[in-house]
Parts: structure tokens; sequence; C-alpha cells
């Protein structure tokens, strides 16, 4: 447990997104969750899983249909109007997952990255224009690249961009929404590297989201692990990488890819069984139930409630195999 105060906390955040007849999606449902002040906590699982909503709703990006979130103790709205986005935005920020739609294509750099200070701050253009240029330099690039426009960068300049975009404004808490899975891996080294550095630097507070067990592990104080809307287990990244409890994370660990090529030849291989369910339709009782190797009984039918594990401090797993 970190020994910084809270910063972000979640109480049964919920976020369904409605549907013609009545239903809906179940995206994010009644997840807890406390970030502490420099934390790095990662969050993994599949694609559809509700990371990234996740995210968006702490930020406010979608309003949520239920459930509280504070900020150091302060309510945050559940629906936020442009005023609470103009208090809101210097304190928390967003490093989108997607580098070449995120940019606007008719902004130059210089427009994009100073666009936070034109809004928030009572700085003159010069004056924005030098801070960007500064963080165009802090993030590997260069201010002359502020004339230019974001289709005439690769890939991992745009991440960098959106990277400055993000903290020019110098908040203190980040969601960072897969800044790395568009990227080729050694460019995303580098920006894992730079993210980093950065965090020392300016004391940041991040929720880092990604497919990459190895690289949430390398990065994160405390990972969490979301199947269908929730959180099943979370914990140190180490101790859930290299221990994991639910056995939704521990397919997902066996099935990460070894680093040595000779390894990953002789290694068994090990994938989720079977489709995850529709959020729409979810099934009763444990929600890994249908895919799960140690399934039992009472799985079909209770719902598992995400507890601490006696023999483990600090982990918090959402199974029937560790009691009721």
């Amino acid at each position: 447990m970190s020994a910084n105060p809270p910063l972000l906390v979640a109480d049964q955040l919920t976020k369904y997104f409605p549907l013609p007849g009545g239903r809906k999606i179940h995206a994010v449902d009644q997840v807890s969750l406390t970030i502490h002040e420099k934390e790095v906590v990662g969050l993994v699982g599949e694609s559809g899983s509700g990371k990234s909503t996740l995210g968006k709703t702490l930020i406010g990006l979608h309003p949520r249909t239920s459930g509280t979130a504070t900020y150091r103790g302060q309510p945050l709205p559940q629906r936020y109007r442009p005023e609470d986005f103009r208090y809101w935005a210097p304190k928390t920020q967003m490093i989108f997952q997607d580098p070449y739609s995120s940019l606007n294509p008719r902004m130059t750099v210089g427009e994009i990255v100073g666009e936070g200070l034109q809004l928030h701050t009572k700085l003159s253009a010069a004056e924005i224009r030098d801070r960007a240029g500064d963080w165009l330099k802090r993030v590997g690039l260069e201010p002359d690249h502020m004339s230019r426009y974001p289709h005439e960068f690769s890939g991992g300049q745009r991440q960098r961009i959106g990277i400055a975009r993000a903290l020019i404004l110098e908040p203190e808490f980040v969601v960072c929404d897969e800044p790395i899975s568009a990227l080729d891996v050694s460019v995303q080294a580098q920006v894992v590297n730079l993210l980093d550095e950065l965090k020392t630097s300016m004391g940041l507070t991040l929720l880092f989201i990604a497919h990459d067990l190895s690289m949430v592990r390398y990065v994160s104080d405390r990972m969490a692990v979301m199947y269908l809307g929730v959180i099943v287990e979370i914990g140190p990244a180490s101790d859930v990488f290299f221990n994991p409890k639910h056995p939704y994370t521990e397919i997902l660990v066996a099935s990460n890819p070894e680093p040595d090529p000779a390894s990953e030849r002789n290694r068994r291989s090990a994938t989720v069984t079977g489709e995850i369910p529709s959020p729409v339709d979810v099934p009763p009782g444990c929600r890994f139930q249908g895919r799960c190797p140690k399934v039992m009984d009472v799985c079909r039918h209770e719902t598992p409630r995400l507890k601490p594990v006696s023999e483990d401090p600090g982990r918090q797993v959402a199974c029937h195999l560790y009691g009721s």
C-alpha cells in the first residue's frame, strides 16, 4: 500500500450506455478503485473489458451513470459542464490511444500543444509559443516543428505531441489510454521511458491502460485486471504478474509472449477459450464463469465480491476460490 494519501477515489463507479428498447451496455459496473498520489496504477484486460471507458469516466469525458468519485476528497461532477472542464482540466488530463485520430489535422503542432494554455491561462501568444516550444523539446521534438501539421510526423512523434499537449498544463493526474499500443516495439520503449522520466520529474500520478502485461508490470506500482466491466484482481504489479490469483489473470499472464524466442517456441501456449460475453447480456454469477477452467457451481449463480486475500496483504481478488 502506498504511503502517499489517496488522490482519486472511485466508489461503485458505473457507466452504462443506453440502447433502444430499454437495454444497456454494461461498460463499467460498480468499480471501486483508490489511486494514491504519485502512484502508477496499471489497468489490463482484453479489448472490450471497459478499461478506456473507466479512464474516460474518471476524468469526465463520459458522465457517470451512478457511483461517486472524489479528487483529494472533493467530489467530482457526475456530468461535467463547461465550467467543470475549465476547473478540472489543469489538474486531470488524458493521453489518448490513437496518435493518428487524436490530433486535429487542421491545426499546427504549435496550436495543438499550446491550446490548453490558451484556454486556461492569461499568457500572451508569444509566451504560449515559447512554452509550447519548450515542451516539444522536453518530449524529444524540436521547437521548429510547431509550424508543421500532424500528418507530417510518424506515429511515435505524434504520440509525443499528444504527451506534450496533455502535460503542458502540468496536471497532477493523467490517464494514459494505451499510449503505446499503436507504436513499433522500439518506439514503445522510448515513449515509456519518456513517461517514466516525466512522472519522476513532475510527480505525476498515472492510470496506465495497456494490453502488454510485461510493460504494465515494468511501469506500474499496482496492477488492476478488468473483465467485462469489473475489476477481478488488484495488487502490487510484480505480485499480480508473477503470482496471479484469479483464473483470468493466470491465463492473461500465461499468454503474455516471452522475450526470449527459444523460450517462446518451447512454452505451452495458453489462451482464453471462447468469446467474451456481450456487455448487454451480462451472465449471472461470475462474469468469467463461461470461460473459466476452474469454474464451480457457485460461480454460475453467485457474483463474487472483490475482497482481500488473507495470505497476501495488498491483494484483492473477486473469485469464489478465495471464499465468499
